[in-house]
């Protein structure tokens, strides 16, 4: 199966990428995609057959992959790995912000209501006596 974005998606909805990028891109696209059939799967749905159907576009899906990738590939694999750090030097005091703080890929909720997948809710209830009574 194909991926839902390609670079040059990539390239025109966020940023224009380096070779390094680019390369991290193909596979973390492919990875994004394949995780999006996985969840979809997991809730009985089938994400290509929603898209032939019309259920989920395509713009959408793509919009979403290449943000799942940017936040992965903006997260620095070399180098300062916090976007603030903050010191102090008497009180020995030091904070700072995680790039990216799981160290992966990950969707947001509202991106996954976007195109259909969103996490809902069970109602259940457990009968205490016999209704037959």
């Amino acid at each position: 199966m194909s991926a839902y974005a390609t670079t040059t998606d990539m390239a025109v909805i966020w940023r224009a990428m380096t070779a390094e990028e680019i390369t991290r891109a193909q596979v973390l696209l492919e990875i994004a995609s394949d995780t999006l059939r996985q969840i979809a799967r997991g809730k009985g749905l089938d994400l290509d057959q929603m898209i032939d159907d019309g259920e989920v576009y395509e713009s959408v899906l793509k919009e979403v992959v290449v943000n799942a990738v940017a936040r992965v590939l903006r997260s620095s694999t070399s180098g300062e790995i916090m976007s603030q750090v903050s010191q102090s030097a008497l009180g020995y005091s030091v904070s700072g912000t995680f790039l990216n703080p799981q160290g992966g890929m990950f969707f947001y909720d509202n991106e996954l209501k976007r195109i259909g997948l969103t996490k809902r809710q069970k109602l259940g209830r457990i009968e205490f006596y016999d209704p037959d009574l």
